[in-house]
């Protein structure tokens, strides 16, 4: 009778085997993961690194009737730093930034710590009627408070007229940066408040349990609790803030139709940009104005930023 005996592979060749195979499927992943990305990279490159590059090579280059389109570097640059127009533009969406970001902040955070102490349905609807706002495009919000501030057609006259008194003019040149003030805040700061509210909603319930034994109340635990823990998200916020508003352009751009003399067309950088590019065809020192607001929010963001690290958990 003969035996046969049966050799197991190496333990190497099944560590080189299982190896070979990790590697092919990881490989595999690597080439599917690629080819999902793609589609979104060429659109990417296509509509926004591509249009990006040919506006920055406009801004080094200076087109006449006399003698057509030269490059002048960085001249361009040199003359919207020192344009009037462009930096009264800048005061004033740098009088908004400090007006506008504390309010929306402010009330984003308020509604948020309140909406966190609530556990009924009324608090469900609450933030479903506090962002709601947010989901109106910006142009139809400004369509519609322009409606509201008109002194013709809106609601104001009437109200004013039922207590004796006169309804101000909201579109007037100096009432003007308060009604923006109050549309920004009205369809921003719902959006604030979900970010502020999902932050809160991550600490951990104990911690609460720990400072009411400890005799906190609930504005103690709020201020000395809850908003140093969602520091990260308050610092977020202020930068979608901080940039939002240096790049303010939509509302007033809007109700500049129904308030032409309070809005000019430099009203903003943004405004003064688009003014420049299809009022007048300036279109290389259009895209040199929208660069350099470019290069002022990088720096008052990475400012913000390096002020804020420590709370932000930034290095």
């Amino acid at each position: 009778m003969t035996t046969s005996t049966v050799t197991p592979p190496a333990a190497g060749t099944r560590q080189g085997a299982t190896h070979h195979r990790g590697s092919r499927i990881e490989h595999n992943r690597q080439r599917w993961g690629w080819f999902f990305l793609t589609p979104f990279a060429v659109i990417f490159l296509v509509f926004l690194v591509a249009p990006l590059g040919y506006a920055f090579w406009m801004s080094l280059h200076t087109k006449t009737l006399a003698a057509g389109e030269s490059f002048t570097g960085i001249a361009n640059y040199q003359r919207a730093f020192s344009d009037p127009l462009f930096l009264e533009g800048l005061l004033r969406v740098g009088k908004f930034v400090a007006v506008m970001v504390p309010i929306q902040i402010g009330v984003a955070l308020a509604a948020a710590l309140v909406l966190d102490t609530l556990a009924t349905r009324l608090s469900k609807f609450s933030r479903l009627m506090i962002f709601a706002p947010y989901a109106i495009p910006g142009m139809i919000g400004a369509l519609m408070w322009g409606f509201l501030y008109s002194p013709r057609f809106g609601p104001a006259s009437d109200l004013f007229e039922l207590v004796g008194a006169t309804a101000p003019n909201f579109l007037g040149t100096g009432t003007v940066f308060g009604s923006l003030v109050n549309i920004v805040t009205w369809q921003w700061s719902g959006y604030y408040m979900i970010i502020i509210f999902a932050a809160l909603r991550g600490i951990d319930p104990a911690i609460y349990e720990a400072a009411r034994i400890d005799g906190a109340t609930g504005w103690q635990t709020a201020v000395r609790i809850k908003v140093p823990m969602i520091a990260s998200a308050l610092v977020m916020v202020v930068i979608f803030s901080l940039i939002g508003t240096l790049q303010f352009f939509t509302e007033p751009a809007v109700l500049r139709t129904v308030a032409p003399g309070a809005i000019p067309a430099d009203y903003t950088p943004n405004m003064y940009a688009f003014s420049l590019a299809f009022a007048y065809s300036q279109f290389n020192y259009a895209s040199t104005i929208a660069f350099a607001l470019g290069i002022v929010v990088f720096v008052f963001s990475y400012v913000f930023l390096y002020l804020t690290r420590k709370k932000s958990g930034l290095k």
